[in-house]
């Protein structure tokens, strides 16, 4: 009677719906189970037989059912990883910064970068590096550009420490602590110093005053136009006459 029930068993259906997998699965386990447990009780060859076929038959479907739900659960977990991160747009290229403004107050020198829009960038975008006599700064990613500016030689120590900077709209404020405060910066940098003392007329006060202003008549000279050079040259011959005549202007 036992054989004959399981041969007239109903075929399970190969594909059921979703929802109710999860149930066949479960009576899926309890037919093994009771297979198992008649399969214990049979003692006659045949049944015996039959028995094990069923109970094969029983443990594959679980198996396939398992691995049903594995690419099941692949898919959620796929559905649930992050969105992948999308790299920032990569910048052009490097624009030196040369323009700027600066003063001072009695602790800081202030420089000045006007840079439109830099307000708008994430303030990790603007960099900056202070040594003793020197900074540099770097804005990237501003409009598809990073901007540098570098400045060494400061005109006297700063304070690395004491230094930071500010951002404003359209403007970078550099501010280099003095590491000697009340004193005044006549100039930036060292070279900026150097090249406006050039400029300047020399005079020296142990030779002959008459040689120093010999050297200004001659720099203005040389530096002057037809007009110029014209207006010294005939100052020169009237002043050459009048000493040849023993006559003076002072």
């Amino acid at each position: 009677m036992e054989l004959e029930t399981l041969a007239h068993l109903p075929d399970v259906p190969t594909e059921l719906p979703r929802q109710d997998q999860g149930a066949f699965s479960v009576e899926l386990q309890k037919d093994l189970e009771e297979v198992k447990v008649l399969l214990e009780k049979a003692t006659r060859k045949r049944v015996r037989d039959a028995l094990t076929a069923e109970k094969s038959k029983i443990e594959t479907e679980v198996k396939n059912k398992t691995q049903q739900k594995s690419p099941r659960k692949a898919e959620l977990l796929d559905n649930e990883k992050p969105a992948a991160v999308v790299a920032p747009i990569t910048t052009g290229y490097t624009v030196k910064v040369s323009n700027y403004g600066w003063d001072q107050s009695d602790k800081f020198v202030k420089i000045y970068i006007t840079l439109t829009g830099v307000q708008q960038v994430p303030m990790e975008n603007v960099q900056v590096h202070f040594t003793e006599r020197s900074f540099d700064l770097l804005v990237k990613n501003l409009n598809g550009k990073n901007y540098s500016m570098i400045v060494n030689n400061l005109l006297k120590p700063i304070s690395v420490e004491g230094s930071s900077k500010k951002v404003k709209t359209d403007t970078v404020i550099i501010l280099c602590r003095k590491k000697a405060e009340n004193t005044r910066w006549d100039y930036l940098t060292q070279v900026e110093k150097e090249c406006k003392e050039k400029e300047k007329p020399s005079y020296d006060t142990e030779t002959d005053p008459s040689e120093g202003l010999m050297n200004v008549l001659k720099k203005i000279y040389e530096d002057g136009d037809d007009d110029m050079k014209r207006t010294i040259n005939k100052a020169w011959v009237q002043s050459r006459e009048k000493q040849a005549k023993g006559e003076t202007e002072f």
